[in-house]
């Protein structure tokens, strides 16, 4: 494929290329916010180098029985209604690595953004939650930590 065919081809598609320039602007905004947000995404296997190398402070956001049906081995739990960057539990940690965890990702995310505006140096999150720990093979534990 050639420049001359390429132009040929946006020519007479007009709406495919506006789309095609839309998700690649949307794609790079993406990137580049990801970049600058301050706290980032951990794999099952980044997690458990950071508490065994650093003593991270792991702290679950699933309700009270999903945490009691599962949960990373040394998490503490926090339903989101209790989760409070000036909370007993994290203000101590502002220094420290802290993790957040939750049952896909989606709510750690969030609070991992909370976390970050509040001052705290070191926050991560973990990409998937509890459901890419147990599909990494690593141990859960059941019941009350």
């Amino acid at each position: 494929m050639n420049f001359e065919t390429l132009m040929a081809f946006f020519g007479r598609h007009p709406m495919l290329s506006l789309a095609l320039a839309g998700l690649t602007v949307a794609i790079v905004y993406t990137e580049v916010a990801r970049l600058f947000r301050g706290y980032k995404a951990l794999k099952p296997a980044g997690l458990t180098t950071l508490v065994n190398q650093e003593n991270a402070l792991v702290v679950d956001l699933s309700a009270i029985g999903d945490f009691e049906k599962g949960h990373i081995p040394g998490s503490r739990n926090l339903i989101p209604s209790q989760f409070d960057p000036q909370g007993k539990l994290l203000a101590a940690r502002k220094q420290s690595p802290v993790v957040l965890v939750c049952r896909n990702g989606m709510a750690s995310a969030t609070a991992a953004r909370k976390l970050k505006k509040a001052g705290f140096e070191q926050v991560y999150w973990l990409d998937g939650g509890t459901a890419a720990w147990d599909a990494a093979g690593l141990p859960l534990v059941k019941g009350r930590a």
